[in-house]
This record gives C-alpha cells, sequence and structure tokens, in this order.
C-alpha cells in the first residue's frame, strides 16, 4: 500500500478548466485530466520561471517529487497536443491545500 500524499501548497486556481481543438465538439473527444498540483508546478516553473528547487519549496515537496509532477504534466500535454485531445484543469481540492 503506497504511502499517503503529502498536502500540498497551491496558490495557483485558473478561470479556465478545458482546452481542445477548434472545431470538434467537446463530446466527441478524449480528455487528458491535468491535475492542480501538475497545473501548479506548469505556472511555477515555466510562467514565473522558478527554478525546480524553488519550485518545490513553494509547493511544500521535495525537488525530485516536483521533477516528477512536472514530468508527468509535460507528457499529458504532449499526449493531448499530438492525439487531438481535449485538456481539462482539475480545481485544487480543499484536501490538497496546505
Amino acid at each position: 500500500m503506497p504511502r499517503p500524499k503529502q498536502p500540498r501548497c497551491l496558490q495557483f486556481n485558473p478561470d479556465v478548466y478545458y482546452f481542445k481543438p477548434r472545431g470538434i465538439p467537446l463530446r466527441l473527444l478524449k480528455e487528458v485530466v491535468l491535475e492542480a498540483d501538475e497545473i501548479e508546478a506548469l505556472k511555477l516553473h515555466d510562467v514565473d520561471n522558478f527554478d525546480h528547487i524553488k519550485s518545490a519549496q513553494k509547493m511544500n515537496v521535495s525537488q525530485p517529487t516536483f521533477g516528477r509532477i512536472l514530468n508527468t504534466a509535460y507528457k499529458k500535454m504532449a499526449q493531448a497536443l499530438v492525439k487531438g485531445m481535449a485538456i481539462r484543469i482539475e480545481p485544487k481540492n480543499v484536501n490538497k491545500e496546505a
């Protein structure tokens, strides 16, 4: 049985929760789900330009954990772009906040 997830400090809550290819109804598309911690990692690393160490500190996780979260987010986004899938962003959950 895996360890329970450590609470993560999530500051960012996006205004938009879906991205999809133009011209295809959402009901016809498969979805990729970006978790709240994955979108937070993307924001800290790619938008705010923090390095892995600073980003990990802000999220209250270890640097290797931050790297795994970021890698998972990149893979999901790449899959959606290459396969023409919709991207759904999960809003942060009260249980995940620190």
